[in-house]
């Protein structure tokens, strides 16, 4: 019952996020938004163990989800051909893109923890 509350909040996010896109104009996805507001709920702690619960049954039957991508890869063999190589070297340059942003992000916050006088990787995360 735990984890169909948080199915549940999962789904309120998701739809008020986009009703929010759509509703304020927004440049993002309805479900970025919600995502937002996903992580604003979660600092409320009598929600954290639905979604927790919920996270971890999505997580469980993760596999199942990946089934419509194979199936669309196969459908569409002469797409990947044609543009395969474009594909392969945007995803390879975003994903270093990404984890470049992610180490300066984090390097920034480990100096901020640490000219704040927080020990680096001592912060208290449940706070």
């Amino acid at each position: 019952m735990t984890a169909l509350r948080g199915f549940a909040l999962l789904l309120v996010c998701q739809a008020l996020g986009d009703a929010l896109t759509r509703g304020l104009g927004l440049l993002v996805p309805g479900p970025v938004t919600g995502l937002l507001l996903l992580f604003a709920a979660l600092f409320w702690a009598p929600l954290r163990q639905p979604v927790e619960a919920a996270a971890t049954t999505l997580l469980g039957h993760l596999s199942l989800l990946f089934v419509p991508v194979g199936v669309g890869i196969t459908v569409h063999l002469g797409l990947l051909a044609r543009y395969g190589v474009a594909l392969m070297v945007t995803i390879l340059v975003s994903t270093a893109v990404g984890i470049a942003v992610t180490g300066w992000v984090l390097d920034a916050l480990l100096r901020h923890d640490t000219a704040s006088g927080h020990p680096a990787g001592h912060g208290d995360a449940h706070d």
